[in-house]
């Protein structure tokens, strides 16, 4: 009974100074809310960050090449022989979904009436599901295509805007690339923005890298990336991705095997650890909003001292004044933090 009578007497107490209860809650008002507003913000930018990641692909594993041994300076390195993918695929058939290599060139072409270069990625119908390749026009290589060596080709969405006004208006178009004739079969882009960091640039072509490789002096295929199909056999299927990598190759050499596990570990830590700190100046906020309702609530302790004696003289134990001046406080408090949620 005497609670209830406290908190109906707290709250008329804040009737006779609005502008002093307004000012004492506004702290914990505006703590309230910055806490409130970094926790979703770092959340919002963590799942943000990990779509992006897991954008470039899903259950990733790249090779690239790393050092040369003795002979890097008389030999070209090379990351990977044609033939290396096929391998992946056969003695890991039952783990991964697909194995894939990108050899890169370059070759000159008329656009807008002048002469650039253009990057020519050489390639196979597993890119586009390995590195979530998006077609915006047509369609993209098949397994016939790669086979038979056929003259087809697909531009990025950016490179077919330049050269034709349109992506579906690049379809059916021919393209000059080595000396030869090659038709364009569709348009596409990356799921994710890489901003030039991938082999995919702005204006690239893609082609099947059973005609790229003819064209290329140094058969070289710089990343080669194999897509798992269990997240959480990705470290095991990496390891096993080195030793085949390593064991088609010359002594000395050294190749990198990456997944995206570690990027996206890297990415949780970082966002995890920013947000502590986000959420920790928040709460220091919400310290200094509590001092600041302490203080207030000793200022009326205070002004209140003849209330305090002539509650004393009829009865009241401190234990029951205490608890009239701490049921204000948490009025305060609750009502500051119920407006900034």
């Amino acid at each position: 009974m005497f609670l209830g009578e406290a908190l109906r007497f707290s709250a008329r107490r804040f009737a006779p100074n609005p502008v002093r209860s307004l000012l004492t809650g506004l702290g914990m008002v505006i703590g309230t809310a910055s806490v409130i507003l970094v926790v979703t913000i770092s959340l919002t930018s963590r799942d943000y960050i990990l779509e992006q990641v897991e954008g470039i692909g899903s259950n990733i594993i790249f090779a690239y090449f790393a050092s040369g041994g003795p002979d890097t300076a008389v030999r070209t390195p090379t990351i990977s022989r044609c033939p290396t993918w096929r391998t992946i695929r056969r003695e890991l058939g039952a783990d991964i979904v697909a194995a894939t290599g990108v050899m890169s060139n370059f070759d000159r072409m008329l656009i807008g009436g002048k002469e650039q270069d253009v990057k020519v990625i050489g390639t196979d119908q597993d890119y586009q599901p390995v590195r979530n390749i998006v077609i915006s026009s047509g369609r993209f290589l098949d397994e016939g295509d790669v086979t038979l060596r056929a003259k087809v080709a697909l531009l990025t969405d950016k490179l077919a805007e330049r050269m034709y006004g349109g992506r579906a208006s690049a379809l059916g178009q021919v393209i000059k690339l080595y000396g030869l004739r090659f038709t364009v079969i569709g348009t596409f882009h990356e799921k994710v923005e890489t901003f030039g960091q991938s082999e995919v640039e702005r204006d690239t072509i893609l082609i099947p890298i059973t005609v790229l490789r003819y064209f290329t002096p140094v058969e070289r295929i710089d990343p080669l990336y194999v897509q798992v199909r269990s997240s959480v056999e990705v470290d095991q299927v990496a390891l096993r991705v080195q030793e085949i990598v390593e064991g088609r190759h010359r002594p000395g050499a050294r190749y990198r095997v990456d997944t995206l596990t570690a990027i996206l570990n890297a990415a949780k830590n970082i966002s995890l650890i920013l947000s502590l700190v986000l959420v920790l100046v928040s709460a220091i906020t919400l310290v200094i909003s509590g001092i600041g309702i302490m203080n207030i609530m000793l200022v009326t302790v205070t002004e209140r001292t003849r209330e305090i004696g002539v509650r004393l003289a009829v009865g009241a134990s401190p234990r029951e004044i205490l608890i009239q001046f701490l049921s204000e406080a948490i009025l305060v408090s609750l009502s500051g933090g119920c407006w900034g949620y």
